[in-house]
């Protein structure tokens, strides 16, 4: 009887240990011990019920990938809003605008994660370069003066599909000098892009942190920093110099947010429902908005 009690610690101490050996490596000393108490029969199960744990912990409930995309895009929303119709300078307009540097950092990050995700690279870039095409003229009428169509760069999709081939030269090219020769030359096309340089340079800086929260939190310090010193470079035209520092503080608190959302509340998970409506809604969101905003505008000035 001892040998057989015996026996089956040994068995039920080996079942636990097997567990472990098998998780992976991200995990927290505090997410193993979590699980090692979660009374479970199947630990792979239980790691898929917690979503991606590589940044949190499994207790934070937090805020999915699509709800984390609606205030992005809401906050873009305000702040195109105050670039076509609000007057310069004034507190509205300067609240919208800044409120709005919250998207393009989150947007960047997704990229990212997409990009590691996807189930087809192929059809990600595809329907990147598809809708910045579509969007481009509804882009260029809406931040048009005196309804007239005229082009003022290329919109913020072509930024991000650009990001998306930095993403796949760093994985495709072996070679080291021809892959940062590439991904140098894709960081400078943005320049004639929404958000220029910025978000390339995100990218890159969000694709190394290696799943690791403290060389996210420097990326986004790093990415604030870089954000308020072009800025500023920027409001000191416009501005008398401690104004212009005030106004760019202002303006990196919306990168700085979205830094915040990220690595505190974001906890890796998709929503459970509506999924498809959601990927294809933040598609057709960007040029459909911009359409409508452009036709409020041309009537207006009518």
């Amino acid at each position: 009887m001892g040998m057989y009690c015996g026996e089956v610690r040994r068995r039920r101490s080996n079942k636990h240990n097997f567990a472990f050996r098998k998780l992976p490596y991200f995990l927290s000393a505090s997410a193993a011990e979590y699980i090692g108490k979660a009374k479970t029969k199947n630990w792979q199960s239980f790691v898929r019920q917690k979503g991606d744990l590589t940044l949190k912990s499994v207790k934070n409930c937090g805020l999915n990938r699509d709800t984390i995309k609606y205030i992005a895009m809401f906050t873009m929303l305000l702040n195109h809003i105050s670039s076509i119709f609000l007057e310069r300078g004034t507190f509205l307009a300067e609240l919208f605008q800044d409120v709005g540097y919250f998207t393009a950092p989150v947007m960047c990050w997704f990229l990212v994660e997409g990009y590691q995700y996807t189930r087809s690279k192929k059809n990600y870039a595809v329907r990147l370069f598809l809708f910045a095409v579509l969007s481009e003229l509804p882009f260029c009428l809406a931040f048009s003066h005196g309804g007239e169509i005229r082009f003022i760069g290329l919109n913020m999709l072509f930024t991000l599909f650009f990001c998306f081939l930095i993403l796949a030269a760093e994985e495709k090219i072996s070679n080291c000098f021809f892959r940062v020769l590439t991904q140098i030359l894709l960081v400078l096309v943005t320049v004639i892009c929404d958000w220029p340089l910025i978000a390339a340079i995100c990218t890159i800086m969000f694709s190394h942190t290696s799943q690791s929260r403290k060389k996210a939190a420097v990326s986004f310090g790093a990415a604030a920093l870089l954000f308020a010193f072009l800025r500023y470079g920027n409001n000191s035209y416009v501005y008398p110099a401690d104004e212009a520092v005030w106004r760019t503080f202002c303006a990196s608190l919306g990168v700085i947010a979205a830094g915040v959302v990220l690595l505190c509340f974001y906890n890796g998970k998709r929503a459970e429902r509506g999924r498809t409506f959601s990927k294809w809604f933040f598609y057709l969101f960007y040029p459909v908005h911009l359409l409508i905003l452009a036709l409020i505008n041309i009537c207006l000035v009518q």
